[in-house]
Formats: structure tokens, C-alpha cells, sequence
């Protein structure tokens, strides 16, 4: 199996939960994280990536980390120097219709967001509302983009699409698809040589479907053309995504790979959780469970079952274990305070 992992982790595109399957697999396997300074939760975000940004790291020292894998705008040179040269490089991308929507929701405090109603008003007049002088004008447009490292802003002619695209292919070993999760989850697992234990997960940082809404046609195609950008690098990926599962798993295989899959994530879920899944932020017994509420969004989590035996309930526990709490374990785990 493959230890030495960089995951750029793409804001609103089903990277919690990919985050939660790298957390699992790397406590599993004993495996040391790239962890922001100080224990935080990103990697100095919206700034690109610098070494120095990493709890542990040293110049002096050649000290590598096995998993890069929190928020941080991607720059392959000083990735490079935090990471083992083996390391596998990959990341997940969303449709940008439903990425932009989430963003909305989840960012409207933004400053291009804050004094629109709806994102169709946005959209009707975006340069209205969107400076490119912001600091937070990325979660506006073109996040993918910006999420790898480039101008949301740039110039959107073929042969700058067509560099950008390259630029990506050769950084990168695969790209998933959050749109088709679990097929992603078993390209995943056949490009790291893990197990189907490994690649199980419930979904993570999940919106309850009443903030969830559905925009017009209309509105769509503005979206598409305002996110050009995102829109290019998303329609190439997702072809080559299905290109390399042809060519690796094949069409059969990977039907009953999936399968093995939500079989064993059913079983799963019948064992740990009670009811049938997600709940509600406020039905959450366990505080240590609930995850971050931010912006319009109620984000979703689980209650375990009561009564698992200790391995067992330890399984469980880390499925469903939101990415704040979980990082913070594994920090304090990698780097334990001095005893008082």
C-alpha cells in the first residue's frame, strides 16, 4: 500500500470526507501528518502553500511527512519540500454549479456575497458585488482554480486553458469526481493498493437538503461562464477520470467494486449508527461528534450506537468523527503537549 499521500483538499467537493478516509488510514498504519503550525485547521489559507507553514518542519532538518492533506492553496515546489519524492499527488473536483451554490451558502459572509439575497441576484450583475482586489474574493469564482494554485481572475483564451490543464496533469497522478463517489473511492483504493476497509466512509460536513436549492437554467449557464475557469478544468477531469477507469478497473470490474462497496458501507452503518444516518446538528448526543456549523449551512452528523465493544465502538467512532475533532486528535497524538 502506498503511505506517502498529498491530497489537495478542494473546498466544497466531498474533501471532508476523503480527509477522514487519509485521517483513518494514517492512524491506522502509523503514518505522520503535515499538520498546520500550531495545530490549526489550514495550512495559512488563501496564501499558497509554504513549507514553513508545517508544524514540525525545518530547513536544517530533512525531515518528510507522510500525508499532506489539509486546506492550502496548492504550490508543487514547496509541497515538494514536506513530502517524500514517492509521494502520490491527487485531489477531488465538483461539478462548479453545485460547488458555486454550496460556496454560497456556506461563505456568505464573503465580501461578494454579503449584500446579495440570492446568488441569481449575484449573477445578474457579479462585477457588481465581486472585487478581484478582495481577499476573499475566491469563494466568489473559479474556487477550483484558485484551490490549485492559479488566477481565478486569469485569462480565459484556449491556450491559457490548455496550460493550466497540463499544469495540473503533470502535478497530479489522478483526479476523482465527487459526483460519482463511490466509483472515485475504488480508483482511489486500485491507485494506492489499499483495501476495501480502507476507502469505506459515511459522507462528512453534509448540508441538510432545506438550505439546499436548485437554481434556474438561466442561472446556470451565467455560472458556468462566470466560473470558466473551474468549468474547464471540471469538464477535462471528468472525462479522463472515466478514461482511466476504463483503461485500469474496466467497466465490469469496477460495477462490482462499487457494490462491495455500499454493501459494506450498509453494514457498516446497520452495525454503528443508530437510525438510518445523518441527523440533524441539535440531535446530536455527543458534543465530541458534532461537527463545525458555519455560515447558512446546518451541517449534518451521527450518533453511534450505544454499547459497542471497544474495537468496535473505536471504528465506528472514527467514521463519523468531524474533521476538526479528528485532526486535533491526531495532533495532539504527533505532537503531545509536555507534561504540565
Amino acid at each position: 500500500p502506498k503511505t506517502d499521500i498529498v491530497f489537495l483538499k478542494v473546498h466544497k467537493s466531498a474533501s471532508s470526507t476523503v480527509m477522514n478516509i487519509l485521517f483513518r488510514f494514517g492512524e491506522t498504519h502509523n503514518l505522520t501528518f503535515a499538520f498546520p503550525q500550531g495545530g490549526g485547521f489550514q495550512l495559512y489559507y488563501p496564501h499558497h502553500f509554504l513549507a514553513r507553514f508545517v508544524q514540525g518542519f525545518s530547513p536544517w532538518s530533512p525531515r518528510r511527512f507522510n500525508i499532506l492533506c489539509h486546506h492550502m492553496r496548492f504550490l508543487q515546489p514547496e509541497v515538494q519540500k514536506v513530502v517524500p519524492s514517492s509521494a502520490v499527488y491527487f485531489s477531488i473536483l465538483r461539478n462548479p454549479v453545485q460547488l458555486m451554490e454550496s460556496s454560497f451558502v456556506y461563505y456568505k459572509g464573503a465580501s461578494a456575497f454579503s449584500r446579495v439575497r440570492s446568488l441569481e441576484e449575484f449573477l445578474s450583475q457579479p462585477y457588481r458585488y465581486y472585487s478581484p482586489a478582495s481577499g476573499d474574493r475566491h469563494y466568489a469564482r473559479n474556487l477550483i482554480t484558485f484551490d490549485f494554485g492559479f488566477n481565478p481572475d486569469g485569462d480565459v483564451s484556449p491556450e491559457r486553458v490548455q496550460l493550466m490543464l497540463k499544469a495540473i496533469e503533470a502535478s497530479f497522478d489522478f483526479l476523482l469526481i465527487s459526483e460519482y463517489f463511490d466509483e472515485s473511492m475504488v480508483l482511489l483504493k486500485e491507485m494506492l493498493c489499499w483495501d476495501l476497509d480502507s476507502v469505506v466512509s459515511f459522507p462528512l460536513n453534509t448540508r441538510d437538503s432545506s438550505t439546499r436549492s436548485t437554481l434556474p437554467a438561466s442561472a446556470v449557464e451565467k455560472l458556468k461562464a462566470w466560473n470558466r475557469l473551474d468549468w474547464e478544468i471540471y469538464t477535462h477531469f471528468n472525462r479522463t477520470f472515466w478514461e482511466r477507469l476504463d483503461r485500469d478497473i474496466g467497466r465490469e470490474r469496477l460495477r462490482r467494486e462499487v457494490k462491495a462497496l455500499r454493501e459494506r458501507q450498509a453494514e457498516l452503518a446497520r452495525t454503528c449508527l443508530q437510525g438510518t444516518g445523518s441527523v440533524a446538528p441539535k440531535d446530536i448526543k455527543d458534543s465530541s461528534l458534532r461537527p463545525l456549523q458555519h455560515g447558512g449551512a446546518r451541517i449534518l452528523g451521527y450518533n453511534l450506537k450505544q454499547g459497542l465493544d471497544g474495537e468496535l465502538e473505536r471504528t465506528c467512532r472514527r467514521l463519523v468523527t468531524p474533521e476538526l475533532q479528528y485532526s486535533s486528535f491526531l495532533y495532539k497524538k504527533q505532537f503531545p503537549p509536555p507534561p504540565a
